[in-house]
């Protein structure tokens, strides 16, 4: 079973990094900053895919013992991602937009990825009568809901709907964030029938980080815009005096 999880991660990496090289033939990059950027986002998607472990176990995380085992967070992971490639652009100089670039890569990884999870039996949800309920081996005998192929549809639909955005030019240079946004509802609300403790006002953990980084995110979005729109007032018109 380990064997086949290996097999189909090692798919998923292999058709990220092809789709990354198609996405961003058109940026106006070198191959050493496009390394950077890249090298920013798989050190940012690492760190945050373990950073909510930090909180459960504070001395596996400082002795190192959590970073090489098996659990990951994909949501924290997506923000830590994303906050590694503007480090690394930060570092190099670059204002360039790239995050268009990195969601269908991304997206069709995350899919295939659930799909080694859905075999490996990890990540269920917890037990219901619906028809499709699943038996996993790791967990008991009750069909579950099968969490992972819920995430698999998820992303697989982000994918498509972000391959017709980019043809009609529509919401440019905001794709990451929106995807990064209706995963974290996604996962909010499916947080429901998975089987995590309660903590506080009935929601878990990952319900509360969901609801942090939408905020951030949302944050993120309306900045964005706001700069996009003084720049595009500070920009002199045919005829304005200061072409004089």
């Amino acid at each position: 079973m380990r064997l086949g999880y290996a097999a189909i991660m090692i798919a998923a990496i292999l058709a990220g990094g092809l789709l990354v090289r198609r996405t961003q033939q058109q940026l106006a990059l070198s191959g050493a900053q496009k390394f950077g950027i890249g090298l920013g986002a798989f050190i940012g998607a690492i760190v945050g895919a373990k950073l909510p472990f930090l909180f459960e176990d504070w001395e596996r995380f400082l002795d190192g013992s959590a970073w090489f085992a098996d659990g990951k967070t994909i949501l924290t992971g997506l923000v830590g991602g994303y906050l590694g490639v503007e480090i690394a652009k930060w570092t190099m100089g670059l204002s360039l937009k790239t995050g268009d670039t990195f969601v269908l890569p991304v997206a069709v990884i995350i899919a295939i990825g659930r799909l080694g999870c859905f075999f490996a039996g990890c990540c269920y949800g917890k037990p219901t009568n619906l028809p499709w309920g699943t038996v996993f081996a790791s967990a008991d005998t009750q069909p579950r809901h099968p969490n992972q192929l819920y995430e698999f549809i998820f992303h697989l639909a982000a994918a498509a709907m972000f391959i017709y955005f980019q043809r009609r030019g529509w919401l440019l240079h905001q794709h990451i964030k929106l995807y990064i946004l209706v995963y974290a509802a996604f996962r909010f609300f499916t947080e429901f029938i998975r089987p995590e403790p309660v903590i506080w006002f009935g929601l878990t953990g990952y319900q509360m980080a969901t609801l942090l980084i939408i905020g951030l995110f949302a944050w993120l979005w309306r900045r964005q815009n706001r700069e996009a729109f003084e720049a595009t007032r500070c920009e002199p018109r045919v005829g304005h005096p200061s072409e004089i």
